[in-house]
């Protein structure tokens, strides 16, 4: 039965146009920046700060690099704003349209309700993620040729890689950030729970996201980043260094493991004892 109830969910959820909302944006965003990439500025800017440190541009501006830096910014900024869309749908929606009164009239529990439904916006957020990566491979690919890796995050990495290694690790890479989007996803999940509109459940999601941001990039609060869910996102980055750091990565990934767990109780309890059914 929970296979039969999670596939309900999941035609359900894929059914709807504004799930596709977020893949379109990615096609197009990848599409841009790529071509700024390769004609604009930022290749040039790239080539210098190579030759600065010693490193042949031609050898290290691939597809892997491209792809990479791509990457980045959409992962910061349009993932979660598209996860969270989402997930502030689940329920709140199906309470506004009035489909969540018929659903709870079969003998079916609210926590196994709820949990089927973050189940399958947790595979959303993973398909979401693994296109996203695919997709920037792809224009990359058309516009670079395949060589060397080279990452440069400041306070970050710092990384060269072979094309085969390089390529390990950014799939490598898609784990965690698989991970971060099923954070984002649990959280607006947390809020469609409570009796609120789907809009809000939604602005509410990435209004913590951006108070965590803002606290984190205040100098002064440098000592607290460890209370910031944002400061554990950045794990994934961590992948692309050498040595890669283990300590960090399995610290922030428990982190995020039990934030994930934490709000889905909370959600649990709070649509547990919501009345929905008068």
């Amino acid at each position: 039965m929970f296979f039969a109830q999670l596939k309900n969910e999941l035609w359900k959820l894929f059914g709807k146009k504004r799930t596709y909302i977020g893949y379109g944006v990615f096609l197009v965003a990848q599409a841009g920046m790529m071509m700024l990439f390769r004609y604009g500025p930022p290749q040039r800017d790239m080539a210098r700060l190579l030759t600065n440190n010693g490193y042949v541009p031609d050898e290290f501006i691939s597809t892997l690099t491209a792809a990479l830096f791509m990457l980045i910014p959409q992962i910061a900024l349009l993932m979660p704003l598209y996860v969270a869309l989402v997930g502030g749908d689940l329920v709140a929606k199906e309470y506004e349209d009035g489909t969540l009164r018929m659903i709870l009239s079969r003998p079916i529990s609210r926590p196994r309700l709820l949990f089927v439904k973050w189940v399958a916006g947790v595979i959303f957020a993973i398909t979401q993620v693994v296109t996203l990566g695919i997709i920037a491979l792809l224009f990359a690919r058309m516009l670079f040729p395949w060589k060397s890796m080279f990452v440069f995050i400041p306070g970050e990495s710092f990384g060269i890689f072979s094309p085969a290694e390089g390529l390990q690790r950014f799939a490598f890479a898609q784990v965690f950030t698989a991970i971060n989007a099923s954070v984002m996803l649990s959280i607006a999940l947390m809020f469609s729970s409570f009796n609120m509109k789907p809009a809000a459940a939604t602005i509410l999601a990435l209004s913590y996201l951006l108070l965590s941001l803002v606290l984190e990039s205040i100098p002064f609060f440098d000592r607290y980043d460890n209370w910031f869910i944002t400061h554990h996102f950045k794990c994934w980055l961590q992948v692309f260094g050498s040595p890669i750091q283990w300590a960090k990565i399995i610290q922030s990934e428990c982190v995020l493991l039990a934030s994930c767990a934490t709000v889905f109780i909370i959600g649990c309890t709070a649509f547990q004892v919501r009345d929905i059914k008068s």
